[in-house]
């Protein structure tokens, strides 16, 4: 943790919305005027997409019927800890983009499924903002929870992540459902020993509850709505939250324990607006005061 360097990050597995929660933040930084640097997840992937295909062939040949992007194998979890503690130090560092789609491919100057050079972080910029999947990830090598300041999980509800995985990568994508059910069956022990863990270090969790039925999310037309949704949003430390005045400014809102606050889905982002601006004025004043 840095007090002159800030680092917020965003954790959340492939399709829980960490995007989503990653455009309030934006949003509060803008209003706020906080120059934040960035950091998308996906950059500190080891391999690329082609290399990524050859390897999981590869794996698969020898009996490994679940090496996946959520394990150390397939990350760079000694350059993102480097990284994290680099920027509390010294306000700098570098990142690159990994380049998804034609759009970004036009946008970065690279082919979809590469990765761009690695290039420094903007200078004088307030604090680093990390979204992706390893955010606090610790193994016995490394400790990035360590370093970030602010940690935010985005977990909906397994049947909920599913849905809307598949409906993502089906539509943006192109995959068939057989493919992406293959990814999450594949990816099924790295999310149990290295996304799950995370959640239990994180400073607030925002879990999105759906309230309708997803009993067979591999047949659901849709993804439930925020007005179909239920948020539960755990502090880990909730002294200092003030929870009469969330409880009177969201309408709905109601505390489940003493650290957990329920509120209707489509209050979400209001629910966010109230809860971490504050906590992000904090880290911007402790900032400027060392």
């Amino acid at each position: 943790m840095s007090r002159k360097h800030p680092i917020i990050s965003i954790t959340g597995s492939s399709g829980a919305g960490t995007t989503s929660v990653k455009r309030t933040f934006e949003q509060i930084f803008r209003r706020e005027n906080v120059t934040a640097a960035y950091i998308e997840g996906d950059a500190f992937h080891r391999y690329n997409r082609a290399e990524m295909r050859t390897r999981m062939a590869e794996e698969a040949e020898r009996g490994n019927k679940h090496f996946s992007h959520f394990s150390p194998e397939t990350n760079l979890f000694e350059e993102l800890e480097t990284t994290f503690k680099t920027y509390g130090e010294t306000g700098n560092g570098i990142t690159r983009f990994y380049v998804h789609d034609d759009e970004e491919a036009e946008l970065h100057g690279s082919p979809p499924g590469t990765f761009t050079d690695w290039r420094p972080f903007p200078e004088n910029s307030d604090l680093l903002f990390y979204e992706g999947l390893h955010g606090a990830v610790i193994t016995p090598k490394v400790n990035v929870a360590q370093y970030a300041d602010l940690k935010i999980g985005v977990v909906p509800v397994i049947n909920l992540e599913w849905i809307q995985k598949l409906h993502r990568d089906r539509s943006a994508r192109g995959y068939s459902t057989e493919a992406v059910t293959d990814t999450i069956l594949r990816r099924m022990p790295d999310y149990i020993n290295y996304i799950c863990p995370q959640f239990g270090d994180t400073d607030i969790n925002f879990q999105r509850i759906p309230t309708v039925d997803t009993s067979n999310p591999f047949i659901a037309r849709w993804i439930p709505t925020p007005d179909e949704s239920m948020v539960v949003i755990r502090l880990k430390n909730p002294r200092g939250i003030d929870f009469p005045y969330l409880i009177s400014m969201i309408p709905g809102s109601f505390m489940s324990r003493a650290n957990s606050i329920v509120i209707h889905g489509s209050k979400l982002d209001l629910a966010m607006q109230l809860i971490l601006t504050p906590l992000i004025l904090q880290l911007i004043d402790r900032k400027r005061r060392a």
